[in-house]
């Protein structure tokens, strides 16, 4: 990205650069200096402005507070509140090639289950932290329409929108189509959180044109868009790079940005390098088969069963004893080629330092959770329930029961269950039964993607050991680290039953 921005300079173009949210967690750099590597880069990138994507509150609030104070460029939102006021600007105002251009920040009001809901808390357990979320999103469109209304007063000459909503039909109403079918005034919308690359010409309430892009993650790709003066907004894209080869190792950059990656890398490279066993087949979280048009891949494992997975859930389940094994979809963050495992791969797959946990419940907690992780198929569903011990299968035919609160927590099922034929050990499901079941903390404990139907378990083990942890003593000593044949079909073996 540097090399680029340096390219464009050379040819005369003012940059501002700008990030969508989610930039501090999911590599090593970030999940082992808890953020600050990457504040560091960006700092050295010389950002002008960023937003809070939800896993911005990953190491806690306190942690994200400590890392926006670091930053050398504002981070802006026009909704995240803390008991009710905000708690960063709502926009900021960059001039540029002589325009006044506002960047107004969203948060998603879903980073309260997306995000651990304990990190919204005060001291005494009492959620003080919101994003404006309610049932309507008319809360969110209000404050986007007024920081959109003051930007132009203020002399702004274009509106953009940094939002981390994305694309999911199942996020309704805060999704960025919802936001910009409810307000006028904004020229182009820059979008996050749904990791996809589409590139979209709609239109706002009075039925103009507004451009809403999104360069899906990882830095896949970048996103740009040109202004002039003269002529107003000229175009608004990507520069796509689907491709398993590093830009920069393939082309040769070698910049300042470069050196300080190669530096903080270079420390953690004995770690992350350590062989802990080798897998026959590829482990993915993704289609091996299908993709999107440009080339990308099609994730499954937030709606469907896939063989990295059932390794997850059966590790998780094995490694602590339990009766049932579940891990989240979104939890599994990354595909395992097939060939040596190192340390390093092993946190790609867990890069959140979930805590394990064991909890006693019954089977009609078990029940209300397979409805909830399956309530938003076909879409995506990050709390899409993985899992280990039991097999499940779900009629999509038939819409989600399931409640929900405002803040988008489980309330409860209401009309006929999509979750059919639960077994566990191969025998059904006994809905006053207790069963241990174990998992990460985020959802057994902490209502993490809105699991209410474990509040108040009896027995609860704290391990003390971590989802990375527990995996790797799987592979290391219980399969004796060779992952062999019984994890060789990609779509699994058939513990969750899809119903079209």
């Amino acid at each position: 990205m540097q090399a680029v921005r340096e390219n464009l300079e050379a040819k005369g173009y003012e940059i501002l650069l700008v990030d969508d949210g989610d930039a501090i967690q999911g590599e090593h750099l970030g999940m082992l200096t808890k953020g600050e590597a990457i504040i560091d880069l960006m700092n050295a990138m010389k950002y002008d402005v960023a937003i809070p994507g939800n896993h911005e509150f990953d190491y806690g609030m306190q942690r994200f507070m400590e890392l926006a104070e670091k930053a050398e460029f504002p981070y802006v939102s026009c909704n995240f509140t803390n008991n009710d006021k905000l708690v960063f600007d709502p926009y900021v105002i960059k001039e540029a090639a002589g325009l006044r251009i506002a960047f107004v920040g969203i948060t998603t009001p879903n980073t309260l289950t997306a995000s651990n809901p304990e990190n919204f808390k005060d001291e005494n357990g009492k959620r003080a932290y919101g994003f404006m979320e309610d049932s309507s999103g008319e809360k969110l469109y209000k404050a986007v329409q007024d920081a959109a209304d003051s930007a132009r007063a203020e002399g702004a000459d274009y509106v953009y929108v940094m939002g981390h909503l994305g694309y999911e039909k199942a996020d309704s109403p805060y999704t960025y189509a919802d936001v910009i079918e409810h307000t006028n005034g904004i020229d182009v919308f820059l979008d996050g959180h749904s990791h996809d690359l589409e590139q979209v010409v709609m239109k706002n309430m009075d039925g103009e044109k507004v451009v809403r892009t999104a360069c899906g993650s990882k830095l896949q790709a970048i996103g740009y868009s040109e202004l002039s003066g003269a002529e107003g907004v000229l175009d608004t894209d990507i520069w796509v790079w689907n491709n398993n080869k590093s830009v920069p190792d393939l082309i040769g950059v070698d910049n300042e940005i470069k050196k300080k990656v190669d530096s903080a890398m270079k420390d953690l490279g004995k770690t992350l390098d350590e062989v802990i066993g080798v897998t026959a087949a590829d482990l993915t979280v993704n289609d091996p088969v299908e993709t999107f048009d440009d080339g990308a891949p099609v994730r499954i494992v937030r709606r469907g069963e896939t063989n990295l997975a059932d390794l997850c859930a059966d590790a998780i389940r094995i490694q602590l004893g339990a009766d049932i094994g579940i891990c989240g979809g979104a939890n599994v963050r990354a595909c395992v080629d097939k060939g040596d495992i190192t340390y390093g791969k092993v946190l790609e797959v867990f890069p959140f330092n979930n805590e394990m946990c064991v909890i006693e419940v019954t089977g009609q907690q078990i029940l209300d959770a397979l409805e909830w992780g399956s309530s938003k198929l076909p879409g995506e569903f990050g709390g899409f329930m993985q899992v280990s011990g039991l097999t499940y299968e779900i009629d999509v035919n038939i819409p989600s029961p399931c409640t929900k609160t405002e803040e988008g927590l489980f309330s409860g099922v209401s009309g006929e269950r999509r979750v059919k034929n639960v077994m566990v050990g191969g025998k059904a499901l006994d809905t006053e039964a207790v069963y241990t079941i174990a998992g990460q903390d985020y959802h057994l404990i902490h209502n993490g993607d809105g699991f209410t139907m474990f509040d108040g378990a009896k027995n609860v083990i704290m391990t003390g050991k971590l989802d990375s942890e527990v995996l790797i003593e799987y592979i290391k000593d219980t399969l004796g680290g060779e992952i062999g044949q019984d994890y060789a079909d990609p779509y699994g073996q058939g513990r969750i039953t899809i119903i079209q």
